[in-house]
């Protein structure tokens, strides 16, 4: 700062200390200075000048007159004097990775940030994390949030910088009474501003001096007009071009508001016109636009400065003194997003940092809630930033909530805040119906609830009366509200017709889901004190009797069954109204559990005297149970949808421990209540089946029939689950972990299930907590994942006998599966099918009477009515599923008297046994149960109904007081008559299963006689054919003698062996017909896929060329982009490929979002049988056999040595030339030293051996012509062009390039070099080479020959041809594969096709490698600069002359180090060569046919013996060095040129650009194994090209390691004029267009394959249950699984990614594209 203004600026704080008052000083400065620097312009951002002017004119000041002094030695002492606070308070970010621990967290809502959680201890608990949404903050250093480790190692007490005095203590009493004026005074002023709504006026107080005529045009953000909305709307509105309107469009959503248009009054009204005009046009609400005084926006932009400012002296100070001010900061409205989240965070840094502020905050927000929710709802802003979400901060602490409630009854205020709110919904009934209503406003309304979750979320141990009376009031008002729901949206079953209006049911179930933890809290909180708990009870009772929906309609009656008269109304479900919604009835059921459990229920009649009417309370919950019952009978089918819906979610894990269950226990509490018969007959009056089993005549209509049945069905099922499902703490003695052992035994009885599985299964608590872990080890065992799917449970063995088939959590789908798996188990292990009810746990004694309902006389009569109909009548009264029901509950009975007799109980009146055994109208219930096993529709049911009888049997024995084993065992031989029948039925089967079985040998061995026959019938052609025919099989000629010369396994040279010529009969995949490939047939064809490849790359991100001029005929050795051709290996007719293809492109055309799977453009299909991408086809072209003469191989090999066929093949090259060019450049050649002393003839080459070039087919050729077009088009991405000369240079190249993936993946893998591809990548392969060497054929034989020659230039730089690169810039083995398939082009002549014959091919082939594998040794030398290890020894021929080779090139290249010991040129050559020779060996096994030596195809070779057999195979010396010593004369001249090119000194010195050999395998990057340390470093990412705090997408490419924004529209980059995300614009270059990300915070892989397409993938990495967790929904710590890392490795290397994606997208129904392109 200047000295002038530091002067002023001093006299300001002289002058406003002298004031008395500072407020009206400071505000007539505020007034005249604010003006002066905001809005001055067109500009609405501030410069980095008007930026340091807010800071030297308005902001210096204010600290001046704070400290007393220089502000930067106050805010050091300041913070000296604070320390360090022991709440760290974090505000989180959106998408912000949270944590908290299941172990020691008071609730959920306790997190910690990733820097504390890092260094507290727990983080070796178990531990969820979760992205935030939001607006929270980090609770470490809070004691109330923690049950242990309350604070990390920054933050707990004692900690450096931390100190125990209060911060208030330690400031100055100036310093205090400074900062309560100011504070005061400039939070008024900030408050003012932001919530101002007068836009042409200020106060008066800080009215200008002078008024400028200057007005902005400000456009508000809301919810109701998307981007392309309001970018639409800028752009008609105020004439700027799309990137403006962008811009602005950005700011509105990120700031809430943004000035659109700066000029006069009238102008900007006419832009406000204009822009709500526009947008009333796309939506019916218009755009908010507000017209405000330049001055007004210029307040109101300093106050949010002031905001920031204030946040900066707080968090060195830790206190704000504004306590009186409260009121301002929570009724504040219409307040733009941005100010909402500076005022948000400014009260969680400051207010809520504080005990005692905090309590005070709490207190005025608890006054105004009601006022604050009403606002929130009104409002169209997101609750993150709203003041209503520190509702969680305030009511989630313990303390807190317990002096709301006692003071100020806050559970009362939020109850009726949600009456006042949804009273638009009550009906004249005073009950809620949401017909019509509002989405957005009930879903805003519904975060209320959450707040009622939160203040009932600490239960109190210390009950005082007031607290008691307090909790009471706010329950009556919840029973309130329950009373509004009670019966609510009541159905009747329609008739003749269907609804014609699906009625309104989502929001009553979300106001059910909301409520489902709220409500199990009340019944905690009345748990925690009896006479709270009997109150509870008495007031919801009252509350009951009270509610007036569905009465009954009629008088009662009275109803005879078995002697037995229930008087009762008649209602009939079928027939009159019925809700679903019954909250007061389960929450009694609920409570009265708790009363038997805690023993209160002894004192219940001094609060309800007159007792309890149980038909009343089990009504509305039975009429509910058969409402289900009917809907799965069918009988409501015309009613829609929603009901069969309503239905789901009541019996869903979601609410069902509310809803079905409470329903449950209400009829257990009647059945131990009531008489059991009365109870049976209510039962059966309520299902509507009491005339079934009380008449013998039933009607004839089958419907009818069908749904009494039905209903028949779910009553016993029902009377199943009333007796039998006693595991509910309270209703028998079990507790919460037995609970959730039956539950998780039940769903893993059904299959083996995943940990996710089991929890979405399984009901959780208010603390999300379902108790799994803590059975889980009791009843499974786990059994990990392999590399894809997941990790699952399988119940343990003796935890089967717990297996009950209708355990009333199951669907009906659940039932029938898990029955079906146990019978599948029990018949594996040859134990019966049948599936007896299991053993019960017994009742408390209030719920003892229940199983008095097996045994009374009307559920006798209803088992024995069904067991007698299935016996006597047809099939139309009874159906399977009921008999297996009564089996069921005859089983229960049974079990039920053998536990009361085998307790040795004295009397036991429960005599199930003897009343089965009473015969009526001549026939016991037992007598019909003997006859059912010879009902043959029942064979099913048979062992369950042996079990059945064996179980009255063992009964009987126990009543006799008799050995029940022995007993047993004496009636199994002898006595009873059922086991004789199954004792005979078993030995029946058995006969008739050993027939069955002679039957099938019996034919088989005909079959066997008849296939011998045909043979010998048909031996002479099995003779005259090969014994097999298939593509693997070799041909054997009938001259074995020139196979035993040609065994040599070498495939160049004159010692080179035949080829395996193989008779290919191959069947296409479209029309199943067989062919031979034979040159002269149609083509068949290989479907394959031609991609840009940087697998191999050594030089990642490298900046590509443009391909519209680049010349590929040299590949650099970095490989940078490569082409790859990859074949799935299956063949196909090309005329049925064409056909295909055509339908695939137009049926593709007509599919929605087909672009995303499919670059139609690029030909693109899926292989018609295994789906592979593919966009090309390989045509199959039949290998010549390459038969040697091999004397006069050896012949020719005397004459024709190295030096002399390089002089021939540089002579061939003159003479072509000459014949081409008018201008003969003979003197250019004639200087070459190569021919000086003996010039050969340009014809010498024909001399050594020629035969006719090979013919192919019109179909061939064309199918060469579109192969070589793709990998053309593909590899160089510009559009086709056959004619183009770089087409067969790209064949070759990508040929190589896929031999050279091919090894690279063969070596990563540690697989052998041959043997190891399965046959059909075998055959793709051969194919690819067989392409590349054909290529020459359908391209111009001069291009060829050009080819030829710059490519020799390569090697040979006396060829003078332009452009030539350094030795060291050539991949040789792309050369290697270049020269090799164009050197047949140098015998083409004028008059006729001629091509090599055997014998010169084999020379030509031998001496190609061994030049270019000279070169690449001088390579290797050449770029080595790795330090010698450990010594070796420097004898030996190969390590004389790879010294000596070294120190002639030390002498032909400047900047070569002269001192390295041989046997280190030894290694360094070995090493580096074996790329190279694995390559030719795979190149010239496809190229040849000639099988390679036995020892490449073991995996157990050295290095050493490998090197050894490929150079044998390649006819090479071992010691390359030979090869310089053979040919020193010819060598020497080119280790010259090649050492003395200028380009390899260069390269030298910069040692950084040199490829290094051998080159290094490319690797996924390394990623931590905690995944925590991939969030930690998300957390701490700062886009590189944004400054703001908006939620970022940190993701990780795999491929390099860079950290990329990804999904942000401040890194999106420009691609070939298309604009494109982070990741889509790193993928060119990093990837040739291929990607493959980590998005940290989402937890998942997304795979690119192009900038417009893309899928996600699983991430990598596992929980401990084996399980991926995307989004981190779960929020299970997880760990890297290097098996699956592994697969991602191979998924690249492989090069399937593009398959992936669009085998995905093919499987995924796209109906909303993601943008790919902006990711």
């Amino acid at each position: 700062m200047a000295e002038g203004e530091e002067t002023a600026v001093r006299q300001r704080r002289m002058q406003w200390q002298d004031s008395p008052v500072c407020g009206p000083e400071l505000y007539c400065y505020l007034a005249e200075q604010v003006p002066r620097i905001y809005y001055t312009s067109e500009k609405t951002g501030l410069s980095e000048e008007e930026e340091e002017m807010v800071g030297t004119t308005l902001l210096r000041p204010l600290e001046w007159y704070l400290f007393g002094e220089d502000p930067q030695l106050g805010l050091e002492k300041l913070q000296q004097g604070s320390g360090s606070s022991q709440l760290c308070g974090r505000v989180f970010k959106e998408g912000e990775t949270t944590y908290t621990c299941r172990d020691c967290a008071i609730d959920p809502t306790c997190v910690l940030c990733m820097d504390c959680f890092q260094n507290s201890v727990h983080r070796n608990h178990r531990y969820k994390m979760h992205s935030s949404s939001g607006g929270g903050f980090c609770d470490c250093g809070d004691m109330e949030a923690w049950k242990t480790g309350p604070s990390c190692k920054k933050h707990e007490p004692g900690a450096e910088g931390d100190t125990d005095m209060g911060a208030e203590s330690q400031l100055e009493d100036g310093l205090m009474e400074r900062a309560r004026m100011l504070f005061q005074v400039l939070f008024k002023y900030t408050v003012d501003m932001l919530v101002w709504e007068e836009g042409q006026e200020l106060p008066a107080e800080l009215q200008p001096s002078v008024k400028e005529d200057t007005y902005y045009c400000v456009l508000y953000n809301d919810e109701h007009h998307s981007y392309d909305h309001v970018i639409y709307t800028l752009q008609r509105s105020v004439q700027c071009d799309l990137g403006e309107a962008q811009t602005h469009t950005n700011l509105i959503d990120k700031e809430g508001r943004r000035a659109v248009k700066r000029g006069a009054l009238q102008a900007c009204q006419e832009a406000k016109q204009a822009i709500q005009s526009n947008s009333e046009h796309i939506s019916l609400q218009p755009l908010r636009v507000e017209i405000l005084h330049s001055a007004v926006m210029a307040h109101q932009s300093f106050a949010l400065r002031l905001g920031t400012w204030f946040q900066q002296v707080v968090n060195y100070s830790g206190l704000l003194c504004f306590e009186d001010e409260f009121n301002g900061f929570i009724t504040w409205r219409f307040i733009p997003a941005g100010a909402r989240k500076i005022v948000h965070d400014l009260i969680v840094c400051s207010l809520l940092m504080e005990t005692e502020y905090k309590r005070l905050f709490a207190i005025e927000f608890a006054k105004n809630y009601k006022q604050l929710q009403e606002d929130f709802i009104n409002d169209d802003h997101e609750r993150s930033i709203s003041v209503t979400a520190l509702s969680v901060q305030i009511f989630t602490v313990p303390t807190l909530a317990r002096q709301l409630i006692e003071e100020g009854n806050v559970v009362k205020v939020i109850i009726d805040t949600v009456m006042e709110m949804l009273s638009e919904h009550l009906d004249d009934n005073n009950r809620f119906h949401f017909q019509g209503y509002n989405s957005e406003r009930f879903f805003r309304i519904q975060v209320v609830f959450h707040d009622l979750k939160y203040i009932l979320m600490s239960k109190p141990t210390i009950w005082t009366e007031r607290l008691r009376q307090q909790f009471l009031e706010g329950l009556r008002a919840f029973l309130g509200m329950l009373k509004c729901m009670q019966g609510m949206e009541e159905v009747k079953r329609q008739f003749g017709q269907h609804i014609e209006v699906e009625p309104e049911w989502e929001a009553g179930f979300s106001i059910q889901i909301q409520l489902r933890h709220t409500l199990s809290m009340f019944q905690d909180w009345c748990t925690a004190d009896e006479e709270l708990l009997l109150q509870g009870y008495k007031e919801c009772y009252n509350t009951l009797m009270s509610c007036t929906n569905q009465p009954f309609k009629s008088e009662e009656i009275d109803t005879h069954m078995c002697n037995h008269v229930l008087r009762c109304k008649p209602y009939k479900v079928s027939q009159d109204p019925v809700s679903i919604h019954l909250p007061i009835s389960r929450l009694l059921a609920g409570l009265y559990v708790h009363l038997c459990r805690s023993g209160a229920i002894n004192r219940l009649h001094e609060y309800l005297p007159a007792g309890c009417d149980i038909a009343y309370m089990v009504e509305y919950p039975l009429r509910c149970l058969v409402l289900a019952a009917q809907v799965a009978a069918e009988m409501w089918r015309r009613n829609g949808l929603s009901l069969v819906s309503q239905v789901y979610y009541y019996q869903d894990v979601k609410c069902r421990d509310e809803m079905f269950d409470k329903d449950i226990i209400m009829l257990q509490i009647a059945a131990s209540k009531m008489d059991p018969n009365h109870f049976m007959i209510l039962i059966l009056q309520r299902f509507e089946l009491f005339e079934f089993f009380n008449r013998s005549t039933v009607s004839r209509d089958k419907e009818l029939v069908k749904q009494l049945n039905r209903l028949t069905e779910e009553m016993l099922h029902l009377l199943i689950i009333i007796v039998g499902e006693r595991y509910i703490p309270g209703i028998s003695n079990v507790t919460k972990e037995d609970v959730t052992m039956r539950e998780v035994i039940h769903l893993l009885c059904i299959e083996s299930m995943a940990h996710s599985g089991l929890v979405k299964a399984l009901p959780d608590n208010e603390n999300n907590e379902t108790g799994l872990e803590n059975v889980i080890q009791k009843v499974a065992t786990f059994k990990k994942p392999g590399v894809s799917g997941h990790g699952v449970y399988e119940l343990k063995k003796e935890c089967l006998k717990e297996f009950n088939p209708f355990f009333y959590h199951y669907s009906k789908s659940q039932h029938s599966k898990a029955e079906d798996a146990q019978k599948k188990r029990r018949k594996l292990e040859n134990s019966g099918k049948a599936l007896p009810p299991p053993e019960p746990p017994e009742f408390f004694p209030a719920f003892a009477n229940i199983v008095n309902v097996l045994n009374c006389d009307v559920l006798i009569h209803v088992l024995r009515t069904v067991l007698r109909r299935a016996v006597e009548t047809s099939g139309k009264l009874w159906t399977e599923a009921m008999i297996q029901r009564v089996l069921h509950l005859i089983g229960q009975g049974l079990l039920e008297e053998k536990q009361q007799l085998e307790a040795n109980r004295e009397e036991v009146a429960f005599d199930f046994s003897l009343k089965a055994r009473r015969i009526e109208h001549g026939k016991s219930l037992l007598t019909f149960l003997e006859k059912l096993k010879l009902v043959p529709p029942l064979e099913a049911q048979k062992d369950m109904i042996t079990w059945t009888l064996q179980m009255f049997e063992i009964v009987k024995c126990l009543r006799e007081k008799s050995s029940p084993t022995a007993t047993a065992a004496m009636s199994i031989e002898t006595s009873d008559p059922g086991e004789s029948i199954q004792d005979k039925e078993k030995a029946e089967r058995k006969r008739k299963a050993e027939a069955a079985k002679r039957h099938r040998q019996k034919i088989m061995a005909q079959m066997s006689a008849m296939q011998k026959n045909f043979i010998e019938s048909h031996k002479m052609l099995y003779e005259s054919t090969p014994q097999a025919q298939g593509p693997g099989e070799p041909f054997v000629p009938e001259d074995s003698s020139a196979m035993i010369l040609g065994e040599s396994r070498v495939a160049l040279g004159p010692k080179r062996g035949s080829g395996v010529v193989e008779r290919e009969a191959l069947t296409c995949i479209l029309c199943q017909e067989e062919q031979e490939v034979r040159a002269d047939s149609t083509a068949m064809v290989l479907t394959a896929c031609v991609q840009r490849s940087a697998v191999l790359t050594q030089c990642r991100g490298k900046v590509l060329p443009n391909t519209e001029t680049f010349k590929p005929l040299f590949m650099h050795p970095d490989l940078a982009c490569g082409t790859h051709t990859g074949s799935c290996g299956h063949v196909m007719h090309a005329p049925c490929w064409q056909k295909y293809f055509e339908a695939v492109q137009n049926t593709t055309r007509n599919r929605l979002h087909a672009e995303l799977i499919f670059d139609l453009e690029n030909g693109e299909y899926l292989c018609p049988l295994c789906k592979s991408l593919c966009n090309t086809v390989i045509p199959l072209i039949p290998l010549q056999p390459l038969k040697l003469n091999y004397d006069n191989a050896e012949l020719v090999g005397q004459l024709l040595t190295f030096p002399r066929w390089l002089e021939i093949v540089l002579a061939r090259i003159k003479g072509l030339k000459a014949t081409s060019q008018a201008n003969d450049d003979s003197h250019e050649m004639a200087e070459n030293p190569f021919f000086m002393e003996s010039p050969a003839d340009f014809r010498s080459i024909l001399s050594f051996g020629v035969q006719a070039t090979a013919r192919y087919s019109e179909s061939i050729n064309e199918m060469l012509v579109v192969c070589a077009t793709a990998a053309y088009r593909v590899g160089l991405k510009v559009d086709p062009n056959e004619t183009d000369p770089r087409v067969p240079l790209m064949s070759w190249n990508t040929c190589a390039f896929t031999i050279q993936a091919i090894e690279n993946m063969l070596e990563e893998e540690g697989k052998p070099l041959f043997g190891s591809l399965q046959n059909r990548q075998h055959a793709g392969l051969k194919a690819l080479v067989q392409f590349a060497a054909a290529q020459r054929l359908t391209s111009s034989q001069a291009v060829v020959q050009k080819h030829f020659t710059h490519l020799l230039s390569g090697l040979i730089p006396d060829l003078n041809v332009d452009g030539t690169s350094s030795i060291l810039d050539i991949d040789l083995f792309h050369l290697l594969v270049g020269l090799v398939l164009a050197i047949p082009a140098l015998y083409q002549e004028e008059a006729v096709d001629l091509q090599p014959s055997p014998i010169s091919s084999a020379y030509n082939h031998l001496y190609i490698v061994q030049l270019v594998t000279m070169a690449h040794v001088v390579q290797i030398l050449l770029s080595s600069d790795d330090p010698p290890g450990m010594l070796g020894e420097e004898e030996g021929e190969e390590y004389r002359s790879a010294t000596e080779l070294y120190q002639t090139l030390v002498q032909c290249t400047e900047g070569l180090s002269g001192d390295v010991p041989g046997w280190c040129l030894t290694d360094r050559v070995r090493r580096g060569v074996a790329q190279f020779l694995r390559c030719a060996g795979l190149f010239f096994s496809c190229l040849t046919g000639v099988p390679p030596p036995e020892v490449l195809s073991s995996n157990e070779v050295s290095l050493e013996g490998q090197l050894e057999a490929l150079c044998s195979y390649l006819a090479l010396p071992t010691n390359l060095f030979q090869l310089f010593q053979d040919h020193k004369d010819t060598v020497i001249p080119l280790l010259h040129r090649w050492c003395g090119n200028p380009a390899v000194s260069t390269a030298l010195n910069d040692t950084s650009s040199v490829i290094r050999y051998p080159r290094k395998r490319n690797k996924l990057v390394e990623l931590p194994e905690d995944y925590s340390c991939l969030l930690n470093q998300a957390c701490h990412f700062k886009c590189p090209r944004s400054a703001d705090d908006e939620r970022k997408h940190p993701t990780l490419c795999l491929f390099c390691g860079a950290m990329l924004c990804s999904n942000s529209i401040c890194c999106q980059e420009t691609v070939d004029r298309e604009v494109v995300g982070a990741c889509a614009a790193h993928s060119v270059n990093c990837g040739a267009g291929v990607g493959m990300f980590l998005r940290i915070r989402e937890c998942e892989v997304v795979l690119m394959g192009s900038k417009t397409r893309g899928c996600v993938y699983p991430a990598p990495y596992l929980d401990d249950y084996g399980e991926t967790d995307p989004q981190l929904r779960r929020g299970n710590p997880l760990h890297l699984s290097p098996e699956r890392y592994k697969k991602l490795y191979q998924l690249w290397q492989q090069h399937c990614i593009m398959e992936e994606i669009a085998r995905s997208l093919e499987v995924v129904n796209v109906m909303f594209a993601f943008d790919w392109q902006m990711l």
